[in-house]
């Protein structure tokens, strides 16, 4: 398990707890208030470890050198080859504004299950995530889609069973 997951997974409560998808805030008027768009941030995705039917994935946000942008609540989060599957707010959990700068990282959890036969599973080709702004400072406006091929495990697909739950982002 790499340290990214585990800060997420410690700040989360994913020991037990199923993780959830918050609604994004808002930034006050303050001018270095900026919201991260897709061209400020590096984003991959790493692998949790599964248990018990249970599956976990962080994406991780790296600011590019010289960037400065905030990330807040759970962002957007689409799967590609994967009707039927949605993705899940949660109202109640906790988020904070995060700030990200040259290099620092923040990370958001992916849960789903696992337990289905493989004719009830199925495997997104790829997943995007929105992020919350789309001008930088300077302007600048950036697609605000981030895209990455799905390379994890399947998600169910069955009808009890076919839901994504996305938590906050958090500081790594």
């Amino acid at each position: 398990m790499t340290s990214n997951f585990r800060r997420a997974a410690a700040v989360t409560g994913l020991a037990g707890a199923a993780v959830a998808f918050a609604g994004a805030g808002t930034a006050s008027a303050m001018p270095t208030d900026f919201r991260c768009t897709a061209g400020q941030v590096d984003t991959t995705i790493v692998a949790g470890d599964p248990g018990a039917g249970q599956r976990y994935v962080a994406v991780v946000f790296t600011a590019k050198p010289g960037e400065s942008c905030n990330l807040e609540g759970a962002l957007p989060v689409a799967f590609a080859g994967a009707d039927g599957v949605t993705v899940a707010p949660d109202p109640g959990a906790a988020s904070a504004l995060v700030t990200l700068s040259n290099g620092r990282q923040a990370t958001m959890l992916l849960h789903w299950t696992g337990i289905e036969d493989p004719e009830w599973q199925v495997r997104p080709t790829s997943v995007t995530i929105t992020a919350p702004g789309t001008t930088t400072p300077h302007g600048v406006t950036s697609d605000p889609r981030i895209t990455l091929p799905w390379n994890q495990s399947p998600l169910d697909n069955a009808p009890e069973a076919y839901e994504v739950t996305v938590g906050p982002v958090v500081a790594a």
